[in-house]
């Protein structure tokens, strides 16, 4: 079997050798940093992917060493192949520069300012892309598209006016579970993703859909106004699953898990697991197992995308020491009055981690 040729690629002058058949954005992300170009469809463990929205335009200013003229539109960086001798522009070109922001208006065209309520809020791909490549207003004067919240079943809430039809959670229907019974109905503005006849997502790896949405389309209805995700501390922890690998990430805050997710890269993606394959989880390590003593503790996951989850991490998972006796001089403090008996909310007896269902008013009030 012949050996695969390398290709020379130049990203933003800096010069790569990959195989050929390697895409724009594979070379990029080989190198790494803001030389790589922002995604929101594409997912390298789905096939299919990529193409659809648009951030990752570039600029090829040099097509090859055989034919050197520029390409001259932008290109769809997860689409392209790179050839011998190509020199990309990403952050070094005005030009993408200008249509990554127009990009991004557009994606925000219909998007609603849930930040503040939002459960993706502090790890959704669509503010960082905002905040890093979005330009301050938008031109956009109309009401903007709205549907109602949809559950797709007792663990996965649906809200499609969030939604940027990136596709994602089709791909990962499609490939991971036996049945897809979600898709994208109707065109254009009223596009969607729904069930043909509001059927629940029932299976072992649906879950998994949450992981891959880049923003609060789908959320987890176990972990929905519990807490916000800067909060809690993610650790990585295992445990022996017939159904999975087992391998994933707690929430936690305190002794309590608040939610289990699959471990992720950089790049946002569920990582390889180290038993072989990609670390998707099942619905059972996902949504049954929220207590510590289900599952062996290794320690604080490495947050490597620039993120509030990266402003701390527990130190070996110790809980800090009381010092109030210690200044003291051995005595307790006095307290002067409990909490309890004053605050009109706060039950002491409530655990929110766990509750099987989403927060509500109801749980705070006395």
């Amino acid at each position: 079997m012949a050996e695969q040729p390398l290709f020379k690629v130049t990203i933003d002058n800096i010069t790569i050798d990959v195989p050929a058949g390697t895409t724009i954005l594979e070379a990029a992300r080989k190198i790494g940093g803001e030389v790589a170009p922002p995604t929101m469809c594409y997912y390298s463990k789905l096939k299919g992917s990529g193409g659809k929205c648009r951030t990752c335009l570039v600029e090829v200013s040099k097509g090859s060493e055989k034919d050197p003229r520029p390409m001259p539109k932008l290109m769809a960086s997860c689409r392209t192949t790179v050839m011998d001798g190509m020199e990309v522009k990403n952050i070094t070109s005005p030009r993408v520069t200008e249509a990554r922001a127009g990009v991004v208006e557009f994606l925000l065209l219909n998007h609603p300012l849930d930040c503040p309520i939002c459960d993706q809020a502090g790890e959704c791909h669509l503010q960082d892309l905002s905040y890093e490549h979005g330009k301050e207003g938008t031109r956009y004067e109309f009401q903007k598209r709205t549907f109602p919240k949809v559950d797709l079943g007792d663990k996965i809430q649906l809200h499609m006016t969030r939604c940027i039809l990136c596709y994602r959670c089709v791909f990962t229907a499609d490939q991971l579970t036996a049945t897809r019974e979600h898709g994208i109905l109707d065109r254009g503005d009223h596009a969607q993703i729904a069930t043909f006849i509001q059927k629940n997502l029932n299976n072992d790896f649906i879950g998994n859909v949450i992981d891959v949405c880049p923003v609060g389309a789908l959320t987890d209805k176990t972990f929905r106004f519990k807490n916000r995700v800067w909060f809690t501390k993610p650790v990585d922890a295992h445990r022996d699953c017939t159904k999975c690998c087992g391998e994933v990430q707690l929430w936690m805050r305190g002794d309590e898990v608040f939610r289990v997710t699959a471990r992720k890269d950089e790049w946002g993606e569920v990582k390889e697991s180290t038993k072989g394959g990609t670390g998707w989880i099942c619905n059972e390590c996902r949504f049954d197992k929220k207590d510590s003593k289900d599952w062996v503790i290794e320690g604080p996951s490495e947050v490597n995308r620039h993120s509030v989850i990266a402003q701390g991490h527990y130190e070996g998972l110790k809980m800090p020491e009381e010092t109030i006796s210690k200044v003291m001089q051995g005595r307790d403090p006095k307290l002067l009055m409990d909490i309890h008996d004053v605050s009109e909310v706060n039950k002491q007896n409530i655990d929110l981690s766990l509750l099987n269902r989403p927060a509500h008013s109801t749980d705070f009030n006395k």
